[in-house]
């Protein structure tokens, strides 16, 4: 009507926002347009730069991840978007593109497990399209806004259980040929989790720090500004696609034992790069974490009855939970390689203390985040020590398979914290007697039982775990009312 506008609306509402505290998420604009016009001028200039935008190229543009790892980005994204399109409009859902990703995987793995050439050439190619098809369930999900909680934890699962279930097709196959690497494959997998458990315990710990400044943080983000740096940096690091490729080709060209030893050194670059890294930031920067960081960082912690007992008698810590952490796991390790049947069991109970004792109180040091990946170092390491000492056949395949299900455990403990919804409850920690608990129940059982019984009972210990883990998990994410975690793609 004539009037000129003196402010934005949106813009005082937000500023409201956020002088109350509340997140407001800011999308980057892109090509998209968005302006309030104060005259009719600017109006109709508005109206023509808002017909101008592509709305299908901003779509499949906005498809794919705004960060992801050079193969990814250049091999794989340029083509994986438009099949994400025509599923789309088939009305194929994510979670139907998810599924088809993880019984592609798993027939990768068959085929790994015959042994043969043609069975290692197939399995390559088939998880190179097991990787495809993960790729088009979250470029689907973005691409028709279809995004679920139950879509976001069957994507974040299935790609551990896909990776895992080749590790062990991996093994079988070499088996048949009169190798055995299933050292090697529960090795890859204990690496693998801990880099992850890495990487949510520094990220939970800090994403609401103040005061979160370092001159390392401060170094990463001036390389940043050098094109070329990014993708180095991201590809040493192994993100999913490299790791993936790498894996296809060597199981295609070579055997399951090389393809296992360049995983295991890739894989220890990578951690001890992006490890070394987060602790010199830590060390630098002089954070202020809060009490809902230090509640992630116990809940990753995964203390159980034995554990939980001794933090609630303890009448003061001993010193920084992290060095106390790492003397209670000093000394399991020394027990595993001492000779002495008893031995273990005795550290066994050192480290369950110990683990009391480091969380007895809140972890806000600038270490602590460190306390959740040396407890899983410690509890997967012991299994695979173990299994491997009884020379028993057997008694690996069976490690392999414990670790698989206590790592679903505490991966579905991140993905709950990540999703808001709080950790596992409080019974299933117990019933499976928490990381220092069944670390002296397995330290027990190699004691006590002869060869040929430990790899019976590590079976047995290993269906009870998946069984109460998986049927809480299932029904939890079936019904949570958890908020749906999703990646954003690329600015529209």
């Amino acid at each position: 009507g004539g009037s000129t506008l003196l402010d934005n609306l949106a813009d005082r509402v937000v500023t409201a926002l956020d002088a109350d505290g509340c997140a407001v998420h800011r999308p980057e604009l892109g090509s998209l347009v968005a302006t309030v016009p104060t005259d009719p001028q600017t109006r109709n200039e508005a109206r023509q730069a808002v017909a101008a935008v592509d709305d299908e190229a901003v779509r499949l543009k906005s498809a794919v991840k705004s960060r992801d790892g050079f193969f990814t980005t250049h091999f794989i994204s340029p083509y994986s978007r438009y099949i994400a399109r025509w599923c789309a409009r088939r009305g194929l859902t994510p979670n139907q593109v998810t599924t088809a990703s993880l019984l592609t995987a798993i027939i990768a793995a068959g085929c790994a497990a015959t042994g043969t050439r043609v069975g290692f050439v197939a399995a390559g190619v088939l998880l190179l399209f097991s990787f495809v098809l993960d790729c088009v369930d979250g470029q689907i999900a973005r691409y028709a806004l279809q995004y679920s909680t139950l879509g976001a934890w069957l994507d974040a699962t299935f790609d551990r259980a896909k990776e895992y279930a080749y590790y062990a097709g991996l093994a079988l196959g070499a088996a048949r040929g009169g190798d055995d690497v299933w050292a090697l494959a529960l090795g890859a997998m204990i690496l693998q989790t801990c880099r992850h458990v890495v990487d949510f315990s520094f990220n939970e710990a800090n994403h609401d720090a103040t005061a979160n400044t370092s001159p390392t943080a401060a170094l990463s983000d001036k390389l940043d500004s050098v094109g070329w740096t990014v993708w180095v940096r991201r590809m040493i690091v192994l993100p999913i696609g490299e790791r993936w490729a790498m894996i296809a080709v060597l199981t295609a060209v070579t055997t399951p034992r090389i393809t296992f030893y360049v995983l295991l050194v890739g894989c220890a670059f990578a951690a001890t790069y992006t490890t070394a890294g987060r602790v010199l930031r830590s060390l630098t920067r002089k954070a202020t974490r809060t009490d809902r960081a230090a509640r992630a960082l116990a809940d990753l912690a995964d203390n159980g009855p034995i554990a939980s007992f001794v933090a609630r008698v303890s009448p003061a810590r001993l010193g920084a939970p992290f060095l106390i952490a790492l003397a209670g796991t000093a000394v399991l390790v020394a027990t595993l390689f001492s000779g002495a049947a008893w031995a273990p069991v005795a550290g066994a109970f050192v480290y369950a203390i110990a683990a009391g004792q480091a969380l007895s109180h809140p972890l806000k040091g600038s270490l602590d985040w460190l306390v959740p990946p040396l407890f899983r170092a410690a509890e997967y390491c012991t299994v695979l020590i173990l299994a491997a000492e009884a020379e028993v056949n057997g008694a690996l395949p069976a490690a392999f398979g414990l670790v698989a299900a206590v790592a679903y455990h505490h991966y579905d403990t991140v993905y709950r914290i990540r999703g808001n919804a709080g950790a596992s409850p409080a019974w299933l920690v117990r019933a499976i007697g928490g990381h220092e608990g069944r670390t002296l129940l397995v330290t027990v059982l190699a004691a006590a039982l002869t060869a040929s019984q430990f790899p019976v009972a590590l079976t047995v210990l290993a269906v009870a775990v998946a069984l109460l883990v998986l049927v809480e998990s299932i029904r939890f994410w079936v019904s949570a009312g958890a908020p749906a975690v999703h990646d954003e793609g690329e600015p529209a």
